[in-house]
């Protein structure tokens, strides 16, 4: 059974509940995350003193001025929101087994922010990526009128992919985001999912990268095109032999791009 999860938000000011925010899960995540951010123990979460403290934290705040939020508040406040619903989600409702509870998962798990309700595909699609569709969306999450609208960035931003973790093994890490650096912090997120074989790999002789299908399900938001991906993973690279490789590729002019399996088990510690 799926059930929306309560959270109503009670500070009027987004500084001070980020702030909030990020240092109760910071507590959280320093007692139950794997020291990668890859994985998390949620048997030992679930009765630890400092998730009752977060349910607790949510159950208080009741209202956030939405429309008030700068686009580096935005960022971190909602990226945070996202990665610890999915964890509440999870502990709550169980890990989804197959595409169908998936798809139930994320667009029914949802806290009530600003008096307005958020699913886990609202966060991504609708705020984080500027109201675009999702992959199995047919229309954007936000109508014209929709006063969740306003909490929607103003375009989409393909730094949050290596920030969102969805609960499986082969997404990104679990972090937490401040407004103040937000963008440092993302661009050094991408740059270290870009440095594993998870999500790029480059193959000279063979004239074949293969990347993670976050590229191929968001490949709008990364430039539409195969050259114009490519280009933007180089672009946001650390210096390294990988890089050589995919920049000598890329002169070439002849390559193709091919798609990594995704793992879609459980990122549970046990």
């Amino acid at each position: 059974m799926f059930v929306h999860v309560s959270c109503v938000w009670l500070l009027h000011t987004a500084e001070p509940l980020s702030e909030v925010l990020q240092n109760t899960v910071l507590r959280l995540y320093s007692d139950h995350l794997s020291p990668d951010g890859k994985s998390v123990d949620y048997r030992g979460m679930s009765c630890s003193s400092a998730f009752r403290r977060y349910c607790e934290l949510t159950v208080q705040f009741q209202r956030v001025r939405l429309g008030s939020l700068s686009r580096e508040e935005t960022l971190a406040f909602f990226i945070n929101i996202y990665n610890t619903l999915v964890i509440h989600g999870t502990l709550l409702l169980g890990t989804p087994k197959n595409l169908w509870q998936r798809y139930r998962f994320f667009t029914y798990v949802s806290y009530i922010i600003g008096g307005e309700v958020f699913t886990l595909q609202d966060i991504e699609n609708g705020v984080l990526r500027g109201n675009r569709r999702g992959m199995t969306q047919l229309l954007k999450p936000f109508s014209k009128d929709d006063p969740r609208l306003q909490a929607a960035l103003p375009d989409a931003e393909p730094l949050v992919h290596f920030a969102l973790n969805c609960g499986t093994k082969s997404c990104p890490p679990i972090k937490t985001y401040s407004a103040k650096d937000i963008d440092i912090q993302l661009c050094t997120a991408a740059q270290a999912f870009l440095e594993t074989d998870n999500s790029c790999m480059v193959d000279v002789v063979k004239g074949e990268v293969r990347l993670s299908q976050i590229f191929r399900w968001y490949k709008e938001d990364f430039g539409g095109t195969d050259m114009k991906v490519l280009s933007w993973i180089v672009t946001h690279m650390n210096e390294s032999p990988k890089k050589s490789s995919l920049q000598a590729l890329l002169a070439t002019t002849n390559y193709k791009v091919n798609y990594l399996p995704y793992d879609w088990s459980t990122n549970s510690m046990d």
